[in-house]
């Protein structure tokens, strides 16, 4: 495999890195996610100016003609900050879902509003009841003369506070986490009958929890066909697994870096702490997990494109030890520091607080360790 970037993505990544320090560094970022909007729509706006929003998609939409290495790049970058802004729902989940199964009427109205920023989606599939199961549904949509009548409650959905447009999974057909029966839409989040509920998560991004109540959908709003929407969710669910393990890269990369050089700082009975041994043992085992941790995510990135049952052990195997090694990085840097990694002015906690979280979504390492291996 070719691991080496173009010079176009180099390029890319250039920038973006230097807009993160430059526009992300840690007290705006803790004044952004303090805020009442809980995010900066005018870095929304910038990096649809710079083209970031855009570069996954063809050009024949207004896109750069990139693809998931192109979102594995910035997402890396994304987690380097701790960016909040919700280019995973928009621009991976939803833009996925137009890319693959979208009706070419669905592709203009909404891709090029991404790609230009005006648009932001939020992936409300989550349900209470549901864990991990895509298929295991409660939201219903019932046909209503050429639409659809939707009911149910999606929960943390992220970025569903900013979103303008939600992409919904429903169960069509079918019984209870049967795999036929499965659909997805595109609504509006301001029809009538949708009512939200918004909160701040524990890594500082924001959700809502989001119920249906009769929200009567055009049939136009239907996403590829009906009842056979679950293959296309795990492909889109798969990108965007990915996609979040290299975000979850770029932060254990910063996270170690911060811990090194705390223990040059801290001292103890005279010396830095880092002069320690059995810390010095600590952090070369960080620095490996990172290390593999980014290997498995160029493998799953890579591997978005081959046969199914492929993709979906090489996703599943990173997210398993992407997930292991965030939960070992993110730990071994609160020890270190000690009781200031756990205060808000510390921006180390912020970090393990991120990825803590990753662990758990789109499936945690237990389930797709149950996955991989069902797939052997």
């Amino acid at each position: 495999m070719d691991f080496n970037f173009t010079e176009e993505q180099d390029m890319v990544r250039d920038g973006l890195s230097r807009m993160v320090r430059e526009q992300y560094d840690w007290e705006s970022r803790r004044a952004a996610i303090a805020s009442d909007a809980g995010w900066r729509p005018e870095v929304w706006a910038q990096l649809a100016e710079l083209g970031i929003l855009g570069m996954p998609f063809s050009e024949d939409v207004g896109g750069f003609g990139g693809g998931a290495v192109d979102a594995m790049i910035v997402m890396e970058e994304f987690g380097k900050g701790l960016v909040v802004e919700p280019f995973v729902p928009t621009v991976v989940c939803a833009g996925g879902f137009l890319k693959h199964a979208g009706s070419e009427a669905q592709r203009e109205e909404h891709l090029s509003a991404i790609i230009d920023g005006s648009r932001i989606f939020a992936f409300a599939y989550a349900e209470p009841r549901g864990r991990y199961d895509f298929a295991d549904l409660e939201t219903t949509a019932k046909k209503d003369g050429s639409g659809y009548v939707l009911n149910g409650h999606k929960a943390v959905v992220i970025g569903a506070p900013w979103a303008s447009h939600l992409v919904v999974t429903a169960r069509t057909g079918g019984d209870r986490r049967d795999r036929e029966g499965v659909s997805v839409f595109i609504v509006d989040k301001s029809a009538d009958g949708i009512v939200t509920r918004d909160y701040e998560t524990v890594d500082g991004r924001r959700a809502s929890e989001v119920y249906f109540e009769n929200v009567s959908v055009p049939g136009d709003a239907l996403i590829g066909d009906e009842g056979a929407a679950l293959p296309l969710i795990e492909l889109v669910t798969d990108e965007a697994i990915a996609a979040q393990c290299a975000e979850a890269c770029g932060a254990m990369k910063v996270a170690h870096a911060m811990t090194v050089e705390y223990s040059r700082q801290r001292k103890q009975f005279g010396v830095p702490i880092g002069k320690f041994q059995v810390l010095q043992h600590r952090m070369v085992d960080m620095y490996t997990a990172y290390e593999q941790s980014v290997s498995l995510t160029y493998l799953a990135t890579l591997k978005l494109e081959a046969d199914e049952r492929e993709r979906k052990r090489a996703v599943s195997a990173a997210k398993v030890g992407v997930g292991q090694a965030a939960r070992l990085v993110g730990q071994e840097s609160i020890q270190i520091h000690g009781g200031n990694g756990v205060t808000d002015e510390y921006a180390i906690g912020h970090y393990f607080k991120r990825l803590t979280i990753f662990e758990s979504e789109f499936g945690n390492v237990d389930h797709h360790l149950k996955r991989h291996v069902s797939l052997a």
